[in-house]
């Protein structure tokens, strides 16, 4: 499948040891320079917080990108894709880890921002 349990989880799901699945806490992610979510953060790594259990599946991640899709942040510990974005998009851009348990009424999340950003700039 291209969205995947890594392989850790599905050993703790042989066990049916289904509250040991979920990747939780804060990891780090590297930003590709000229990506949108570069763009956004004005930094190359960052920190943000995860609570899901499933992944990209790496085995599809090249036949993703020759079909169009961005890869803009990777885990640089676990090479596993963070961030994707869609090049000819306004704004497309989908996380794996959760925007909102960092953003604030008044302080933001850097990819909300950006995401109102370009709904006031969009002609649609």
């Amino acid at each position: 499948p291209v969205i995947d349990l890594m392989l850790e989880q599905k050993a703790v799901l042989k066990d049916n040891r289904y509250g040991g699945t979920m990747r939780l806490g804060a990891y780090y992610c590297r930003l590709v320079p000229g990506t949108k979510a570069a763009k956004a953060y004005g930094r190359e790594l960052i920190s943000e917080r995860h609570r899901h259990r499933y992944e990209l599946n790496n085995e599809y991640r090249d036949l993703l990108v020759k079909n169009g899709l961005v890869v803009s942040g990777v885990n640089p510990e676990r090479d596993l894709v963070e961030i994707i974005e869609l090049k000819n998009h306004p704004f497309f851009v989908a996380t794996q880890f959760h925007p909102e348990f960092k953003s604030r009424p008044l302080a933001p999340h850097p990819l909300f921002r950006e995401f109102i950003k370009a709904a006031i700039c969009s002609n649609h």
